[in-house]
């Protein structure tokens, strides 16, 4: 039976990131992954994802966030492409929201640059928004966009480099404790390790079935729109947004040159619906599209051309919102990351990092306090 230091389970953002750290501290890793790296049954594709400094979420994720910047660019730099694109970023709704409440807390919190813009002025300086006159703008200038799949595969790459072996198309059935290690069960037969990580996404409870969080899958939806008004709508003049208003929380992404075409719009928990993710419909129905579209058309109706495309995906939600990373009680060498709950892809390379340190030394320098198990027992 083939033995590692450490088995990576699931090789989305968080596992490729994972694997490509414990591989580049010299350690014998592998990496099994069920579908293809960069498949679009999980939570892991859909070509670009937002990155932002101040979190409405909670400000406790903005020193992560500042590390997970420094590892992008390090990222950028050793692979030789550009990953991550400052955009700024746009945060819109009443001045008592969650987003502009959440989001000038923390940007007061930890000093981070931003200006506070009223409905006028934000329509005039970016023209494409339609807005109530009582809402408000937070605008930083750090907000981007992250490129996906090619992050992804980046990952993947180093850690290949480095040394990891990675498998693909291998469905792992069972993740169980051992004296001194652990024995990964997949439908090809088994390996051992000394620390197993599960970063399986929305089959993390399966493949620990007494894991003591309750995790529940939701199906999301996101589009990509024609602009009616392609000029209005560039990446040049409309920064990334989201936006909170009587029609849900949205956010949206500009056409981003040769990575898409179209303005990438989606409503933050869409439906908010409980999905298997086995057996959950991946086709994208007329109400779905009205879901997105209903803010479009009354908040940025440059956007609101014909659907380009449209895929679905999945979110893996705690009830509190906050990810999970942590070992498990009384098999401490399996560590579960479930980062998580919508706003995970960002993080990668710090939560990649971080799950090196947990696997390899059994703990971390990074504060994941706010991520532990124990908040649910």
């Amino acid at each position: 039976m083939a033995h590692f230091d450490v088995v990576v389970c699931g090789l989305g953002a968080m596992g490729s990131a994972a694997l490509q750290h414990v591989a580049r501290r010299g350690k014998r890793v592998l990496g099994l992954e069920r579908y293809a790296p960069g498949h679009d049954h999980g939570s892991s594709h859909g070509l670009t994802r937002i990155i932002r400094l101040g979190y409405f979420e909670h400000p406790s994720y903005v020193p992560l966030l500042r590390h997970a910047y420094k590892l992008w660019h390090e990222l950028e730099q050793t692979i030789g492409r550009q990953l991550l694109h400052v955009t700024g970023i746009a945060e819109i709704g009443p001045p008592d929201s969650r987003l502009v409440g959440g989001t000038l807390a923390c940007a007061h919190l930890h000093d981070l640059r931003h200006e506070l813009l009223a409905a006028p002025e934000l329509m005039r300086r970016f023209p494409a928004f339609r807005v109530p006159p009582n809402y408000v703008a937070v605008v930083q200038p750090d907000g981007g966009v992250l490129e996906v799949e090619p992050a992804i595969a980046a990952q993947l790459a180093l850690a290949t480099a480095a040394g990891a072996e990675v498998r693909t198309g291998e469905v792992v059935r069972a993740v169980e404790p051992r004296a001194g290690g652990v024995r990964i069960v997949t439908d090809r037969g088994s390996v051992e390790a000394g620390a197993a990580i599960v970063a399986a996404g929305a089959w993390v409870k399966s493949l620990l079935p007494d894991l003591a969080a309750p995790l529940r899958v939701t199906r999301e939806v996101m589009g990509w729109f024609e602009p009616t008004d392609a000029q209005l709508c560039s990446s040049g003049r409309t920064p990334v947004f989201i936006i909170e208003s009587r029609h849900g929380m949205h956010y949206g992404i500009p056409p981003q040159g040769s990575v898409h075409a179209g303005v990438k719009v989606a409503k933050h928990h869409h439906r908010n619906e409980t999905v298997d993710p086995d057996a959950y419909d991946r086709t994208v129905s007329a109400a779905d599209e009205a879901l997105i579209r209903a803010a479009i058309a009354e908040h940025i109706p440059a956007a609101n051309g014909r659907l380009i495309a449209a895929k679905t995906c999945l979110y893996t939600m705690t009830p509190d919102g906050d990810f999970l990373i942590d070992r498990l009680p009384g098999a401490s060498n399996i560590i579960v990351a479930s980062p998580c709950s919508g706003h995970g892809f960002k993080f990668a390379p710090v939560i990649g990092d971080i799950l090196a340190d947990l696997a390899i030394t059994g703990a971390t320098p990074h504060d994941i306090a706010r991520f532990s198990l124990g908040r649910f027992s």
